[in-house]
Formats: structure tokens, sequence, C-alpha cells
């Protein structure tokens, strides 16, 4: 059910893309080129998103069922330099909240709409297959020319209360050349909008809301997050993306439904080794001193216990003693006191 569901987002968002696109081709009114891009060309590119989010790399509180770990479908935009879907320690839109939060893209095309309507900053939409397991692939291709040379794209975290992976503004133009082949690796970013902490939290809304952050190891400095591992200066890479320039620049269309051609079955196509990060153990506080138990007129012992909040995984430190004892004098020893009256004195004596 949950695969019919996402093939169905899937092909929803690739009919409303195709619409966009279509409407997009009338003609408008003109702006200047962008001086950086020279190119007298259009160029066709293949960009295909591998995840590499596994249980290895990200053992703190992997999620394995309702959901699985896995990736939404690509939004993908090519457009001019004076536009953004998301911004780095900006705030996030209606449109980018409610795409990180619930997966729906909606109100996001309906900006990306807007924005190509009144000032021409967007070229085209296209879209990717969502990626059911943390380490699938999936792949689309798109057009860009020399006044929309830039690239930005951004893909929800399933499951998350409003983190994603994405690129902002990628400039695939070199002056009269556009690049080749380009790769990189994609790092978690929080929305600002849901303060939750773990991949399975409960909706948690941010009042006020907060701007867009990239997530790391350290922050946010808090033990339950989820991404949180003090222990390693960086992250590993969530996941990838690699950008090729297609040599053939016939028209393409935009595929409605995941086929083999654009979703990559997982397994050993994957590239690079998968990363294995130590996880730590994990416990609580400490419970309060129990009561002293022993013999009376002995020396007692007291105890207090705590509980493995995380196991340890891939070479993490172990877990401590989970019980101390400490020495004490018994607290349920009551004084006897006498009862035998005194012997009395014979009368006459």
């Amino acid at each position: 059910m949950e695969v019919l569901m996402s093939i169905c987002a899937d092909c929803l968002l690739a009919i409303l893309i195709l619409t966009f696109n279509t409407l997009s081709g009338v003609n408008l009114m003109p702006v200047s080129v962008d001086p950086v891009c020279t190119a007298t060309s259009t160029a066709k590119y293949s960009l295909k998103f591998t995840g590499k989010w596994s249980q290895t790399s990200f053992p703190k509180h992997y999620p394995l069922y309702r959901p699985p770990a896995q990736f939404s479908p690509v939004f993908g935009v090519t457009h001019s330099s004076d536009y953004h879907i998301w911004q780095s320690d900006d705030y996030a839109s209606n449109g980018v909240r409610e795409f990180t939060e619930k997966g729906e893209a909606w109100t996001l095309i309906n900006e990306v709409e807007a924005a190509g309507e009144k000032i021409q900053s967007v070229y085209g939409l296209f879209s990717a297959p969502a990626v059911l397991d943390g380490t699938g692939q999936t792949i689309s291709e798109f057009e860009v020319f020399a006044r929309h040379s830039f690239l930005s794209f951004i893909v929800r975290i399933v499951p998350s209360p409003d983190w994603f992976v994405g690129m902002d503004s990628l400039n695939l133009c070199d002056g009269e050349h556009w690049k080749e082949n380009i790769s990189m690796d994609l790092y978690p970013y929080d929305a600002g909008t849901d303060s939750g902490f773990t991949f399975s939290s409960p909706n948690f809304e941010t009042i006020p809301q907060d701007k867009v952050t990239q997530i790391t190891s350290s922050s946010p400095s808090h033990p339950a997050n989820s991404f949180f591992y003090p222990r390693l200066k960086h992250l590993p890479p969530l996941a990838k993306v690699i950008l090729t320039k297609i040599k053939n620049t016939q028209v393409f269309s935009l595929p409605i439904e995941p086929t083999q051609s654009n979703q990559i079955p997982t397994g050993n196509e994957i590239e690079g080794s998968l990363i294995n990060t130590p996880l730590d153990c994990e416990v609580s506080a400490w419970s309060p001193w129990g009561l002293c138990k022993g013999k009376c007129g002995e020396s007692g012992a007291r105890h207090r216990t705590r509980y493995i909040h995380l196991h340890p995984a891939n070479n993490g430190a172990p877990c401590p003693p989970l019980e101390e004892e400490r020495k004490c004098t018994p607290d349920n020893c009551v004084p006897v006191v006498s009862t035998q009256l005194p012997l009395s004195t014979p009368k006459g004596n």
C-alpha cells in the first residue's frame, strides 16, 4: 500500500510539472541575461540521486518500519540567479513547509509557477520518483539555457519532522560552456518549522518559525537528536547527486510513472562504500538509592540502577555498569525492649 501511494504521488507530481512546463512556454516579457553564462545553446542533463542512509552509517534511531527509511520524490527547478526554492539561514516558504513536513507539493508548485509568471525567474520543473529505500537510487533529466542556468532541488527525508536534503542554486554554466560532470554529497537540513528531535517525533510546530539550518553531528546539541553523534567531526553524507551533461540534445519527455530507466534497483551499483559510524551506548540517569538491606548488627548494602537508552553499534563504546552497590547500616532493625518484670522480694526479708 505504501509503495502504491508513493507511485501515485509521483504520477501526480509529474502531471503537475508537465502542465507547468507547458504553460511556461508562453512568451513573456524578456529579462536580462545572466552575465556569468554566455552559452548560446541549451543543455540537457541527467540527474542521479543516490541515498546513503544506511543503518551502519546512521545507526541511531534508524527507522526500520512504519515507514522505513526512504526519500520523497525529487522536486527540481531550473532558474535564474534571482530565485531560490530554499536557502540556508533564511525562512522556509509555506510550500517548503508542507513539502518537508507532509510531502505535499501543491503549494510549492504554485509558488514556483507564480515566480515564473511574475519575474520570469523559472524555466521549468522536473521530478524523479521517490526512493523507497534509504540506499536506493532514482534518475531524471532536465534542460537549462543561458538565462536560466541554475539548478535547485529538494528531497524530503522520510520519516522526519521537517528534514530534507537538496541543493540551492548550483550554476551549471561556466562562461561559454556547460559543465560536463558534477558530483556532490548531500547533508540533512532542518526547515525550521517543526521542533521534533527524532525521525518519528509527533508534530510539534516551531513558534516562532526558525530559519533553515544544516543539521550536523553536534547541532542541535541534544542527546535525543537522531543525528547527534558527538564523537564525529562531520556527519557522513546522507545522499549523493551526480549530474551528467547528455550529448544528445533531442527533446525529452518527463516520465509519468517510475520505470526501469528512472528507478534504479538497490544493490551493488551504489557508488562508494557506506561508512560504519560508531554509536556509543547511552544510558539513563541513576535511580535513587534503595533501602539498606542486611542482618541487624552487621554491615548491609543498598543498590541503585539505570537502564540502556541506546545499545552500542559498529564498535561504539560499550555500556557502563547498570547497577551500583554501597555499604550501609541496615535500617530495618528495631531495638529490643525488655518486657521481663523484676524479681519480687520475698516477704519478711
